[in-house]
């Protein structure tokens, strides 16, 4: 069963979800309103485990690196992709090119960018690190303040506006 709850913070109120397994989901809010539990989703007022209180200290600047049991559902491929997501740094971006040199496909760039936006655990599988080849800020499923939100938490300095550009 996946249970869930609401966080409010810095970047809206998230809806996160939860498998026996562990950390399945993390929704952003659409047009300033949260996402709500899909069809079988249970909520509660407090999710079992660390997500919450981890999630709490990242937006807090007190936490770095997420320690927590996943269970994102994805193909290979995009799994591949997500755990090539979890190696880019705090405070460090990569372009998607870069990573798809990374998982050793460098030219599914294309791929690399659909499966970074299929991305079910974003902020703790950073998919927010990934930019365009050109220092840009490209594309989000929490839109680019968002994306920029996080990058600045994380002390990422910009060089190039925010685009709905090219991923490459």
């Amino acid at each position: 069963m996946t249970t869930c709850t609401y966080l409010d913070t810095p970047i809206g109120r998230l809806l996160v979800a939860r498998k026996p397994a562990g950390l399945c989901a993390i929704l952003f809010e659409k047009d300033g309103d949260p996402a709500p539990p899909p069809p079988g989703w249970r909520y509660v007022d407090a999710l079992e485990g660390d997500a919450v209180p981890q999630l709490t200290a990242y937006f807090a600047g007190t936490l770095r690196t997420f320690d927590l049991p996943l269970a994102p559902e994805g193909t290979p491929f995009q799994r591949k992709v997500w755990a090539a997501l979890q190696a880019i740094p705090y405070g460090e971006t990569i372009s998607y090119a870069e990573l798809a040199r990374r998982i050793g496909r460098p030219n599914a760039v294309r791929a690399v960018g659909a499966a970074n936006g299929q991305n079910p655990l974003p902020v703790v599988v950073p998919c927010h690190r990934v930019i365009g080849s050109d220092g840009s800020l490209t594309g989000y499923a929490g839109g680019l303040p968002v994306k920029e939100a996080l990058l600045t938490l994380e002390g990422v300095r910009f060089t190039k506006p925010a685009v709905q550009a090219s991923l490459f």
